[in-house]
């Protein structure tokens, strides 16, 4: 039944990852909205909506046109599924443009497979980090992704190296040069926290540990064959799924990492999980336990809707 409405490419398929996408927010947001009824938080709600749900668009465009699944809409069906298991992730402002910034440098940094316009694709990356940095510090280890990626490629151009420099560099100096004409400050713009918690005490709660036993060992698992998958895989396109690797790590490293514990965070870990998670759906020949897998991710966010 699940499979067979999202084996392929419908547009009746963005139609539910909507609905889905719109309970996630309303679970979250809704009474933080009632408590603070005014126009100004009308707008800022329905603007953070419609970047939750363009981020899942930008996602889906980022997969298809790097040919990171087969030809279905599993993937967009877990983004969706994600954000309902972990409502809080649509609550944080700053952390939801951030997570669209890492996902426009990823689009560019994928799109390096083609090796035509290295160094103008190099600075696209390294300039979206940037910006995803200042609107969440810990943005900044996806720049990671950009030298990993220059590894894999085995490019030993000593300009292209440079060049992720020269895109944050620039960033920087835009930042400091608005920030001296608006405010008279060099650094009133770039007010960023460096901070670190290890204390996850706002994870013991019944609603979070199912949500993270559920994401972790589901995620494991997807890893593990995804892994083998990666070198079954067509030489022109291994690079791009081991960057999809590289990208569960490093978000994972920002969840241990986040000052703030508040689910929000595990954002970062839906768009490369899903792209995992979706390879080994595909990779299930047994049909009825490609549906079972699918059923739990399904029930479980709606169960927990009801803690």
């Amino acid at each position: 039944m699940i499979t067979s409405v999202f084996n392929k490419s419908k547009p009746i398929n963005f139609v539910i990852v909507f609905f889905i996408m719109l309970l996630a927010f309303f679970v979250a947001n809704f009474k933080p909205f009632i408590e603070s009824l005014s126009i100004v938080s009308f707008f800022e709600k329905t603007t953070w909506f419609f970047v939750c749900y363009f981020t899942i668009l930008i996602f889906n465009f980022v997969v298809v046109k790097n040919s990171l699944t087969k030809n279905n809409h599993y993937q967009i069906l877990l983004f969706s599924l994600f954000f309902l298991t972990l409502p809080e992730t649509t609550i944080n402002g700053n952390i939801l443009f951030a997570n669209v910034f890492i996902l426009l440098g990823l689009r560019r940094l994928l799109s390096l497979r083609t090796q035509i316009k290295i160094k103008k694709k190099l600075f696209d990356t390294a300039v979206w980090f940037a910006v995803a940095t200042f609107f969440y510090f810990w943005a900044v280890l996806f720049f990671i992704l950009i030298f990993v990626t220059l590894f894999l490629y085995t490019d030993n151009r000593i300009k292209n190296w440079i060049v992720p420099f020269v895109g944050f560099a620039t960033i920087v100096v835009i930042s400091i040069s608005a920030s001296i004409i608006f405010y008279d400050d060099f650094f009133e713009i770039i007010n960023i926290s460096t901070a670190i918690s290890y204390n996850y005490n706002s994870y013991n709660t019944t609603k979070f540990l199912i949500a993270i036993t559920l994401l972790l060992p589901f995620g494991l698992w997807s890893s593990i064959f995804f892994v083998k998958l990666v070198q079954k895989k067509k030489k022109a396109l291994k690079p791009s799924f081991k960057i999809i690797f590289a990208s569960v790590i490093i978000a994972f490293v920002t969840v241990i990492l986040a000052p703030q514990k508040s689910g929000s965070e595990f954002l970062f870990l839906f768009a490369p999980l899903s792209i995992v998670m979706t390879n080994y759906i595909e990779s299930i020949k047994e049909k009825w336990f490609k549906e079972v897998f699918l059923l739990i991710l399904i029930v479980v966010p709606l169960v927990l809707l009801m803690l």
